[in-house]
């Protein structure tokens, strides 16, 4: 209940008068100053209805919130404005504010000095005071050694550095989709002066899509070790979150750790979940991760991705959001077909390469695998195996498998999804490809159908 009468005669006069947006405002600046401030943020929340994108009412929303030490919602609240070049220096400072009270010291800096650079009547001494302190001492190593790469705090759940041990070498067949990563991603950090002579930046996004298990994951990881990059694999569960705002926060600070451990390759799996078409969301914060996630791809200036690869995987290319495909972002698609007869049988010679093997046939079992991918063949080289050792077993010794080995454990292995994916593929190919993303899969479809 207000206590302030001059309060109650403006509520009152906002609930007769509910559309009256300078009334609504008034009263919700009011509330602030006065340190009503849940009553403030539901004042200020009512007038974002009226004028949805309106930067005066998103700030006192974010300052009731930061006041609040509801640091999560500001940050939500303010980052469309944030991604925009020019955004009002006073949510800059906010936003210092609310990083602050998250722990992220040196992005609030970030902020508020850029923030009081374009105008200093925003600055505020005493967050300034505290950005400037020094830091607490970090506490005592543990007696054994750290990682190479460690994870830093601001790093969402699950999301790690690694080097992938892998190279193009330990992928079968493809050779047509490895050669395309090579140009696209990695001659420009391997020969950066040919390359700095046109203009071309080290860096940028290309989208492997194609059929399930066909293998874009290992491409990912073999093209982190082809180039001796950092490697960071992020999962559907490292980036989406319950709460509103901490989803967007996990996905900058995914970027921020690529950017620290640069040269390194960015991989997300299942893009198509984050980069969905924003005109099939129904809730304002999906849409908000999209968002999100292209401010993210390009990056607060020009060299800020520099020195960053993303690649991203997707067995539902036509789902993602037209705007990954403008040029800079997601413009490079690469298609990862099933592999063929020969790619199949090297794919078979590499599963089978550390067993005990008689002489082998593997062209005989690849001519009987149509359809097979990458993650089916290693099904029927483990159901093979099972047999075999229980063979062994019996005989007190290693039995070496045999190319009829393979053959039969083929005949109780079909394929995955492969058949579902071409249908689907080809309808979108035939009859949804005004702008031409498909053509490089014309032939292929043709050629199965």
């Amino acid at each position: 209940m207000l206590e302030d009468a001059g309060l109650q005669a403006l509520r009152e006069a906002a609930r007769l008068s509910p559309d009256n947006l300078p009334l609504r405002r008034h009263l919700a600046e009011q509330l602030l100053a006065k340190g009503y401030l849940a009553d403030a943020e539901a004042e200020f929340r009512a007038a974002l209805v009226l004028a949805p994108k309106d930067p005066d009412i998103t700030a006192g929303l974010a300052e009731a919130f930061v006041r609040q030490s509801a640091h999560s919602a500001a940050l939500s609240v303010l980052e469309p404005f944030l991604a925009t070049p020019g955004y009002p220096p006073r949510m800059g400072v906010l936003a210092a504010r609310a990083l602050l009270g998250e722990g992220d010291t040196g992005r609030a800096g970030h902020r508020y000095h850029e923030a009081v650079s374009r105008d200093p009547s925003v600055a505020d001494p005493e967050l300034a005071a505290r950005l400037t302190a020094p830091p607490p001492p970090p506490p005592a190593a543990p007696a054994h050694a750290a990682p190479a790469y460690a994870t830093p705090a601001d790093a969402p759940s699950g999301a790690e550095v690694e080097k992938s041990k892998q190279t193009f070498a330990d992928v079968a067949g493809m050779e047509a989709v490895k050669e395309s990563l090579r140009v696209k991603l990695l001659l420009p950090i391997q020969q950066p002066e040919l390359f700095a002579a046109y203009g071309k930046r080290a860096g940028g996004g290309v989208l492997l899509y194609g059929p399930p298990g066909a293998g874009k994951t290992h491409l990912a990881r073999a093209a982190a070790g082809e180039l001796g990059a950092a490697f960071v694999n992020v999962g559907l569960a490292d980036i989406l979150d319950m709460y509103v705002g901490s989803s967007e926060r996990n996905l900058r600070a995914t970027f921020d750790l690529a950017r620290r451990n640069r040269p390194c390759v960015l991989f997300f799996d299942e893009v198509d979940a984050l980069a969905a078409r924003r005109s099939d969301m129904r809730q304002a914060h999906t849409r908000q991760l999209v968002n999100q996630f292209l401010a993210e791809l390009d990056g607060v200036d020009q060299s800020a991705n520099e020195g960053v690869l993303v690649l991203a995987a997707t067995n539902a290319p036509w789902y993602i959001d037209v705007a990954f495909r403008r040029p800079g972002r997601f413009d490079q698609l690469v298609f990862v077909p099933p592999p063929d007869a020969a790619a199949r049988a090297a794919i078979l010679r590499i599963l089978c390469r550390d067993k005990p093997l008689a002489e082998m046939d593997f062209d005989a079992v690849a001519k009987v695998t149509d359809h097979y991918v990458g993650a089916d063949l290693k099904g029927l080289v483990d159901r093979a195996v099972e047999v075999k050792l229980q063979q062994s077993i019996s005989a007190g010794r290693p039995i070496p498998m045999t190319t009829g080995d393979l053959l039969a454990a083929a005949q109780g292995v079909r394929p995955t999804a492969v058949r579902e994916w071409l249908a689907t593929a080809r309808n979108y190919v035939l009859h949804a490809n005004e702008s031409g993303a498909w053509d490089e899969l014309m032939p292929w479809i043709k050629g199965k159908w």
